[in-house]
């Protein structure tokens, strides 16, 4: 069973980059479709980005796209979402989570997630 821990939140100025990590232990990254999500307050948990784990094929939220991309690191076994031109709307909580379940495809319910980290805080000021 993976373990899943987040890191790199913080308070940022609109307009500013921010970059999370993904730290996974008790398994392998590659073996996993890993996603990043978010949850604003008193909103549903909403998909940002996500890799395949064999291709490394690479799926955006349109609201994140041209703003956003995710990578992984598999020397380090983590998994990083770098965020560009923040606005006050990006401030949620971001949650890193996967799937191991077999498939090229991606994956934009959180019902697909297997393993969930305890997400990172991130505030946009305006």
């Amino acid at each position: 069973q993976v373990q899943l821990v987040e890191s790199g939140g913080g308070l940022v100025q609109a307009g500013g980059s921010l970059r999370l990590s993904c730290a996974a232990s008790g398994g392998t990254i590659t073996r996993y479709f890993m996603g990043w999500f978010r949850q604003a307050p008193g909103k549903e948990r909403e998909f940002v980005c996500g890799i395949t784990r064999n291709s490394g094929r690479i799926y955006c939220a349109d609201s994140m796209k041209g703003r956003a991309t995710i990578s992984r690191d598999n020397a380090k076994n983590t998994v990083n979402l770098q965020m560009s031109s923040l606005k006050p709307e990006d401030t949620a909580v971001y949650y890193c989570a996967a799937d191991e379940s077999a498939g090229d495809y991606a994956r934009v319910s959180r019902a697909a997630y297997d393993y969930w980290g305890q997400g990172t805080q991130v505030i946009v000021s305006s």
